[in-house]
């Protein structure tokens, strides 16, 4: 139940909002297109997407003015996603003028690296800190296979340009479905021996589209920390930051670290401190329920600033406590590529 607007908690910069359960938002996930360049098996389905028409989508002024009133609001850290950013028109100057607003802190970018080799330097330029690159494995088929037609070369051109540029520390994502990359997991890790990277390895989630192969491909975390140790040998913790999702941990000697993303088996709801921007412009509260706050349309009718923050507040405020996906509750509604991972 949303609270009344008169008790809703006031904010002080750089506080960010509160939600019903005490946690702090101050982390906005920003999807600026639902359109991608890879279809990956575990994000599309092969045939039938659905992609929503152009005029539904927030315009980069829209997209802008929701960016500044959530930096008032105390969000201090924005993270770029998709489908994928980068085939979004005028991304240099969004990233430019997303990075100009008071109190933003670090601003990041998840891709799939395809385009990142000729934008990577001007992407650094214009003001994005880091890239969280989606890469589910080293090997050129099964790569192409699992990504239907990406070619594993330019990705992996992207992630050097993104390092040759400084867009620090590397990190890459691996989604983890049975009998496709669980095998090749220990490859992956591998990279952390001798470079200063973090490999990140998440478990599958049941988003619209892409059930059946959630159903046949989960991999728990620990089944792939244990094919891990059975390679490496027992893993060292390593301290990180709370509201980071990731657990993680290092190969003995190794100068990068490995992270797990249990979302599933060991959810991470107590510490969520983010909210997500769909392309469409809903605020969307938790990634794995359908709870959204339209504020694309209020914009559209001649919403004052006040008044939309007042949404934006009034809707972090009723932030859902988790996803009970465990428990066998399935409210997505939405696909990956829509939300903004």
């Amino acid at each position: 139940m949303v609270a009344p607007v008169s008790i809703l908690p006031q904010n002080t910069p750089g506080s960010g909002p509160r939600d019903a359960f005490g946690r702090r938002m101050n982390y906005l996930r920003i999807s600026l297109t639902d359109r991608c360049n890879f279809r990956c098996l575990y994000c599309m389905p092969a045939i039938g997407m659905k992609f929503q028409p152009r005029d539904e989508m927030l315009t980069d002024d829209e997209l802008i003015r929701v960016v500044g009133l959530c930096a008032k609001l105390g969000f201090t850290k924005l993270r770029l996603t998709g489908g994928e950013p980068t085939i979004r028109p005028h991304l240099i100057d969004i990233v430019r003028e997303m990075k100009a607003f008071d109190g933003i802190e670090e601003l990041s970018m998840t891709t799939n690296a395809l385009l990142l080799g000729r934008l990577a330097g001007d992407l650094k330029e214009a003001g994005l800190d880091r890239v969280n690159i989606s890469i589910d494995t080293l090997d050129p088929v099964k790569f192409k296979m699992m990504t239907r037609g990406g070619r594993f070369d330019l990705v992996w051109q992207g992630i050097q340009a993104a390092e040759a540029a400084g867009m620090t520390p590397i990190k890459l994502n691996t989604v983890v479905v049975r009998d496709q990359n669980d095998a090749d997991v220990a490859d992956m890790a591998r990279l952390t021996i001798d470079r200063d990277w973090q490999v990140r390895f998440l478990e599958i989630m049941p988003m619209e589209g892409v059930g059946v192969v959630y159903d046949a491909g989960l991999v728990t975390s620990e089944e792939t920390k244990s094919r891990l140790e059975t390679e490496f040998g027992a893993l060292e913790p390593v301290s990180a930051d709370p509201s980071d999702p990731a657990r993680t941990w290092r190969i003995p000697g190794a100068r990068g670290t490995i992270g797990f993303i249990s979302p599933i088996s060991a959810p991470f709801c107590e510490s969520c401190n983010r909210v997500r921007l769909t392309a469409d412009g809903n605020l969307r509260l938790c990634l794995l329920r359908p709870d959204e706050v339209n504020l694309r349309d209020m914009m559209r009718a001649g919403a004052t600033d006040a008044e939309m923050l007042q949404r934006v507040r009034s809707g972090v405020w009723r932030k859902p406590w988790g996803h009970r996906v465990a428990e066998g509750e399935r409210n997505t509604i939405r696909g990956m590529s829509q939300i903004g991972g």
